[in-house]
């Protein structure tokens, strides 16, 4: 039998399409993600059947009988003539076979990998990682192959997107925090050893396109927002978090964390649901922040007063 239908052969090829899928869900290319994950799930669906029984990758069709003896190992073929079943009937035989549960957002998946979904892959695709670690866990342990062998470095991420214990909104912040921390290591993939901790290291400017600095933003009397410089909780560097108040009475402004962003890795959080979901930059135990009094924060190294607008 051709060694490109071994099972050795479709299981590296679903792990390499497994870590390509992880990237570019990092990245938020969605559709790149679908397709990756799709082709990851298809070739370690394919690795469990020939595990079984080489024959389970006939294609049922007229005069594919030769191809029946191929796979027994009693006739060679060309390899421009081996033909298998596809995505849909390797998930369907596992699931006649009950190795796979039924599931519907799996089945989505697959749809996205192959165009047949009629909606925007982006849309529908970047909530579908969870869906596709677990069944990719389910034929893993089929097999007896550890999950850490299979994903690797995504080994963590992977745990968290199956971890029913967390809330959706925390797993996807976890996600993103893995993410971002794994695509900024790949920045510096070939470098010298010294090149990242210069990057960390380096100070950031006070003033520019994106970063403004420690900052209050008052109207009149009024605390806006404020914004203070946070280590990042994905790569270490420097990164920006913002405030907003919860009221605006009292002699202290009470703030909560509203959103953050750093621009080294590229982790941004948005809203207070997503930053009260980081451990690292929200307080856990539902207190808030408080930011100087308001002669305090004039003291601050950059201020800005919003008040009335006038002509010129």
């Amino acid at each position: 039998m051709d060694a490109s239908l071994s099972f050795e052969s479709f299981f590296e090829g679903a792990k390499k399409a497994a870590h390509r899928a992880m990237d570019d869900h990092g990245r938020a290319e969605y559709d790149e993600f679908a397709l990756h994950g799709g082709v990851a799930f298809e070739r370690l669906a394919k690795a469990v059947l020939v595990s079984k029984n080489p024959t389970y990758l006939v294609e049922m069709r007229n005069g594919n009988s030769d191809m029946l003896l191929h796979l027994g190992g009693d006739l060679d073929l060309e390899v421009k003539k081996v033909r298998t079943v596809g995505a849909r009937e390797a998930i369907e035989r596992l699931r006649r076979l009950r190795v796979l549960p039924k599931d519907s957002q799996l089945d989505q998946l697959i749809d996205l990998r192959n165009g047949t979904a009629h909606t925007a892959v982006g849309d529908e695709a970047k909530a579908l990682l969870p869906a596709l670690a677990e069944n990719v866990e389910t034929l893993l342990k089929h097999l007896r192959q550890p999950v850490t062998a299979f994903w690797g470095r995504w080994s963590s991420a992977v745990h968290v997107a199956v971890d029913k214990e967390r809330d959706e909104i925390q797993r996807d912040v976890e996600i993103r925090i893995k993410q971002a921390r794994h695509l900024f290591e790949d920045k510096f993939s070939g470098m010298p050893d010294d090149i990242k901790e210069l990057v960390l290291s380096a100070p950031t400017a006070e003033e520019g396109k994106y970063w403004l600095g420690d900052m209050t933003v008052l109207n009149g009397g009024d605390v806006l927002m404020a914004s203070s410089r946070v280590k990042c909780p994905a790569c270490t560097g420097v990164a920006m978090m913002t405030l907003v108040p919860t009221d605006r009475t009292g002699p202290r402004a009470a703030l909560v964390p509203d959103g953050f962003i750093c621009h080294l890795c590229g982790l941004n959080l948005q809203g207070r649901e997503e930053m009260a979901a980081c451990k690292e930059l929200a307080p856990i135990d539902g207190s808030v922040v408080s930011i100087p009094s308001l002669a305090e924060a004039y003291e601050l190294r950059s201020r800005l007063h919003l008040g009335e607008t006038h002509a010129g």
